[in-house]
């Protein structure tokens, strides 16, 4: 196995991955795994699918990350949980070995009614720092372009200044392709008070159907420009991928031009695009 360098070398970067459902799916992400710890990430994040649906597979991908000899973060979302069940779910990943959580307050399964003991992720956050101290380093989510379901702008800042306040280390973004958005949101923040690391999300561009769909589901702006380039190569994948990895390596140098802090890829436990984004741009 290829052990990551925990300091990395050249400009930081982590990588986001699924739970795999089939056996097929965990082969396919160990080989990419393989290849993108030739970057050195900082971390490797595993997603929780909806009201903690998949914890068993996140705790599970988590693990042989660790033992990789990688840094793992938990997703660890409070929809439906319990005060006890975030207790005993702690417990385990600090067991594990687990340094890194992000806190979500994630999303109900169809059909379920609110239930649980947390209303949002500032509650989560708070009650993590309460239990156990400086033990996690505590990541959020952050929307540059504005949660889907906040009521107004301004609400949603204040969710996000909320969730500082009762204790996040640093943020992770919701993907965008507008970096205006992104250095607005940490203008306004900041002014606000929230001094802590915004580290912008990024997604390749691999499929404009999934763009799509993704965005529409997550409330990501996909700017005009790049749209209609998208339909006008209809099913031209060659083409699609290419113009993909131009737009988002520009984005990256605009983003590491300005001082971000680091790149935290959402891969969809791929590892091509990701891989040559990062050699177009050095790292």
């Amino acid at each position: 196995m290829i052990a990551a360098n925990a300091q990395g070398t050249g400009f930081p970067v982590s990588f986001e991955f699924f739970p795999p459902k089939t056996p097929e799916g965990a082969d396919k992400l160990r080989a990419a795994r393989q290849q993108l710890y030739a970057l050195h990430p900082d971390f490797c994040s595993v997603t929780y699918g909806a009201g903690g649906s998949t914890q068993e597979g996140t705790f599970g991908t988590v693990r042989e990350i660790l033992a990789e000899g990688v840094s793992a973060a938990s997703h660890f979302s409070c929809i439906g949980a319990t005060r006890q069940s975030v207790r005993e779910q702690l417990a385990t990943l600090k067991a594990m070995g687990v340094k890194r959580l992000v806190a979500l307050r994630g999303d109900l399964p169809s059909g379920y009614g609110a239930g649980g003991e947390f209303q949002y992720a500032s509650d989560l956050v708070a009650f993590i720092r309460a239990e156990t101290g400086r033990d996690f380093h505590i990541e959020v989510a952050a929307y540059p372009e504005v949660h889907p379901q906040a009521k107004s702008p301004e609400a949603d800042l204040n969710a996000y200044i909320a969730k500082v306040q009762a204790g996040a280390d640093s943020a992770i973004t919701q993907y965008f392709y507008n970096s205006d958005a992104y250095f607005r949101f940490v203008e306004d923040t900041q002014r606000l008070g929230a001094n802590v690391p915004v580290v912008p999300g990024i997604m390749p561009i691999g499929s404009s159907t999934q763009l799509m769909r993704f965005s529409d589901a997550c409330g990501a702006e996909i700017p005009r420009w790049i749209r209609l380039r998208l339909q006008a190569f209809g099913d031209d994948t060659a083409s699609i991928k290419a113009f993909g990895l131009d737009v988002v390596t520009d984005l990256c140098d605009q983003l590491r031009s300005a001082g971000v802090p680091a790149l935290h890829f959402y891969t969809m436990n791929q590892s091509t695009a990701t891989l040559e984004i990062c050699r177009r741009l050095g790292i």
